[in-house]
């Protein structure tokens, strides 16, 4: 429901027709046996119908095709174009290359994706390695946790994600996570937060299908440690939209919250699709002493096959006793590529500390 940039070009023109000729120039300077009208027609062929991720590959093909056959060649060509494509997301296309044509030289792709990463991360390629040789890819991953530069230890922790998005799960972490224990101890405390926001979504993976080895690991941390306790905050985020009270617990919680509400309404209760809603609410503290509340929002989406309850993050704070907390937030509703409405009441919940306290709604039409 929250709003996004208007106009914003889509994501697949990251690699688009100006991109491809950028590509195929600095190729050029690096390797003058490069043929860049080739390139170009290949990279191009059916662009208009590929997303985002098909785009890349063919990116990657076609640089396999223009480049020379023998791979071992091919890479010193590549990791002399990576620092000169200048996009971070559009650089991934060299560790695709390498997911693609290196599986047979194993320990030197491992080592490319490495090298390649500090451009564009290599978190896609390296699952690719994980899937073919899981024992021999999670010994090599575990000392890129160790590594000097922020790019490799993200890597480590973001390639082996258990529900990495826009990849495919590795379904033997979401049976067992226990493997990549070591690699996000040695990233707890991590001081990049590049680095932390990665491991804080890894354990967020871990939580969505062992929420009690979330919790049990997290609570075996020191949290008076500023960059362990961001982390375990945000890896007990989707715990703590649950009202799971084990996790508020661990975020410093009171317990079942003290409060009155005196206010709770989504305004205006009818709207059309592309139009605002506010939702308001104003709570009073019954509590003799202060309470640390997490207060969120929960929406009831109407599907064509039942409800979709989406929570959102309305406020975390200490409210004192006899204070009263003021919260509003705007929106407009509008649909996604993720998100698509369906017309009817859509019921809106104010969670706190996990509880259900009251109830209000909108009605939607299309």
């Amino acid at each position: 429901m929250a709003d996004s940039t208007e106009g914003a070009p889509a994501l697949k023109e990251i690699f688009n027709r100006e991109r491809f000729r950028h590509f195929a120039r600095e190729a050029e300077a690096v390797w003058p046996g490069f043929d860049g009208k080739r390139f170009m027609k290949l990279a191009t062929a059916g662009l208009d119908d590929l997303g985002i991720m098909q785009r890349m590959r063919q990116t990657a093909v076609s640089l396999h095709e223009t480049l020379p056959a023998d791979y071992r060649k091919a890479l010193p060509i590549l990791k002399e174009l990576a620092p000169r494509i200048g996009h971070n997301f559009a650089a991934i296309t060299l560790s695709e290359f390498v997911a693609l044509y290196g599986r047979n030289d194993f320990y030197l792709s491992l080592d490319a994706l490495k090298f390649f990463t500090r451009f564009g991360s290599s978190e896609f390629a390296v699952r690719h390695f994980l899937t073919a040789d899981f024992d021999r890819a999670i010994v090599v991953m575990r000392k890129w946790a160790e590594d000097e530069n922020e790019h490799v230890r993200r890597l480590a922790s973001e390639g082996s994600r258990p529900r990495l998005p826009w990849s495919f799960q590795l379904k033997n972490l979401v049976a067992d996570p226990s493997p990549t224990g070591p690699i996000l101890e040695t990233l707890k405390a991590d001081p990049s937060l590049y680095v932390r926001k990665s491991v804080a979504n890894h354990l967020n993976d871990v939580g969505k299908d062992h929420p009690d080895l979330l919790v049990e690991r997290v609570s075996g941390w020191d949290l008076s440690g500023k960059h362990t306790a961001w982390i375990a905050r945000h890896a007990l985020r989707t715990l703590i939209k649950k009202g799971d009270a084990r996790a508020l617990a661990l975020i410093g919680t009171t317990g079942k919250a003290e409060v009155k509400v005196e206010a709770f309404a989504v305004e205006p209760a009818r709207i059309r699709l592309g139009e605002r809603i506010t939702t308001r609410a104003e709570l009073a503290s019954t509590a003799k002493s202060a309470q640390r509340l997490v207060i969120d929002y929960a929406v009831h989406y109407p599907k064509k096959n039942g409800i979709s309850r989406k929570v959102f993050k309305f406020k975390e704070t200490e409210l004192l006793p006899d204070a009263v907390c003021d919260l509003a937030i705007s929106q407009t509703v509008k649909d996604f590529t993720t998100r698509k409405h369906n017309a009817g009441f859509h019921r809106v919940e104010l969670v706190v500390n996990g509880e259900v306290v009251a109830e209000s709604g909108f009605d939607l039409s299309i």
